[in-house]
């Protein structure tokens, strides 16, 4: 499996799709088009398959790092959603053991700062 760095820059209604180290150069019309024109551009080129080649884009817009910049959105969005099953795993053990101990479901509620039909919810998870 070979990987090629793949530069996509913005050119009036087309995205630009450099392969430097093939020197290629090709285009597509929507960004969800590049990594495809990019693998095509290079099987074509180098006579592999496209499923033996993989792409590493760089997207950059008038001087805007688009992809740099989504990829950390995305990291950020999947921290998230970690840290947030986290917390609901966290929330469901402390509901659970305070049911346990007796505690009423509004108090559970109120302890965990979510509405007491979100704490039944829990007790009963």
């Amino acid at each position: 499996m070979t990987n090629y760095q793949v530069d996509v820059t913005r050119d009036g209604k087309w995205w630009m799709v450099s392969i430097p180290e093939l020197d290629g150069l090709t285009q597509a019309r929507r960004v969800g088009e590049v990594e495809q024109m990019a693998l095509e551009y290079i099987a074509v080129t180098t006579g592999t398959r496209i499923e033996d080649n993989t792409v590493t884009i760089s997207l950059d817009v008038d001087g805007v790092p688009a992809g740099e910049r989504a990829d950390k959105i995305r990291a950020a969005r999947s921290a998230a959603a970690r840290l947030e099953a986290h917390a609901l795993e966290e929330a469901k053990a402390l509901a659970h053991e305070l049911a346990e101990h007796n505690v009423p479901v509004r108090d559970i509620g109120a302890i965990l700062g979510v509405t007491f039909q979100r704490a039944s919810q829990l007790v009963n998870s």
